[in-house]
């Protein structure tokens, strides 16, 4: 989880079903803090998964049509019945939402209510509520300057890090495609995790460097294995962590960071690049617990 906000507690969710059945109206009043005015939207599970032993993955059916998000933001998520709010980040790209209304989440199992709820009593057709927050986000415009980017992710730090990459493979496309929009520098993702059953969504980050030989590289770092890596995977994987040095090889006046992962992790990451004269405002980073 990216969770470096803090969440409007809910005292108290009001649920009342549209006669469609499809999804719960919301007294947004109930929850919404007076100062509020992002959109509150219902929200349906219209598909889980496991992702690794630890983690389970979500698919959210999204009711509002104004609700919106830019790449790498989280969703406050509101649970009937339970008074804590969740917080965790979007791991799909802005573009599934715009074509499906659907938005993707990956949350790994604690004792936090929300994610208990999420991974001992969330099932298909399960009706939630979300609005979305965070100034962790990449957004550029048609006009910006290109920009390389490099992500640096631990654990499920990887989450809004996987929705910026998969923003710049549709941003990508679209140049491809008809030569307009925002023209996308190289992008190299940095992911570290305890072992490769724990590398979220590695089969979906190895089909974009496929895709885009050219444009999308990865870097997978396990620290703790214990089994042989499989052979299709190895090519990509670093026994050990991140290094300073990975990290220096990739400083250019062009680059852009983005770094989610623990705290000292993030700490230290963003630390030695402010060392390395990068420009505060090419470094975003967000820190999870």
């Amino acid at each position: 989880m990216c969770c470096c906000h803090s969440s409007w507690v809910v005292a108290k969710l009001c649920w009342h079903h549209l006669r469609s059945g499809c999804f719960a109206e919301i007294d947004v009043r109930c929850f919404a803090p007076p100062y509020s005015h992002k959109v509150v939207s219902a929200a349906k599970v219209c598909g889980a998964a496991a992702e690794s032993p630890s983690v389970k993955r979500l698919h959210l059916l999204v009711a509002d049509k104004d609700f919106s998000f830019k790449a790498g933001q989280w969703v406050d998520f509101f649970i009937p019945g339970v008074s804590v709010v969740g917080g965790f980040s979007i791991c799909s790209s802005p573009r599934l939402l715009k074509q499906e209304r659907m938005i993707e989440l990956a949350v790994k199992y604690a004792n936090h209510p929300p994610a208990l709820w999420i991974h001992n009593q969330c099932t298909l057709d399960s009706e939630v509520a979300v609005r979305v927050g965070g100034e962790f986000f990449f957004d550029p415009q048609p006009t910006d300057a290109s920009r390389n980017l490099v992500l640096i992710a631990g654990g499920v730090g990887i989450n809004p890090l996987l929705s910026i990459l998969r923003h710049a493979a549709d941003l990508h496309r679209d140049w491809a495609n008809k030569g307009s929009g925002y023209e996308v520098g190289t992008i190299k993702l940095f992911y570290s995790a305890k072992n490769t059953s724990e590398l979220l969504f590695k089969q979906n980050i190895l089909d974009l460097v496929n895709e885009f030989p050219e444009k999308i590289a990865c870097s997978l770092h396990v620290t703790k294995q214990t089994t042989q890596i499989s052979a299709e995977l190895q090519p990509y994987i670093t026994e050990g962590r991140i290094t300073e040095k990975e990290i220096r090889d990739h400083i250019s006046k062009e680059t852009l960071f983005y770094i989610c992962g623990p705290p000292p992790m993030t700490d230290f990451f963003s630390k030695q690049l402010e060392n390395s004269h990068v420009p505060k405002e090419h470094i975003c980073f967000e820190k999870w617990w």
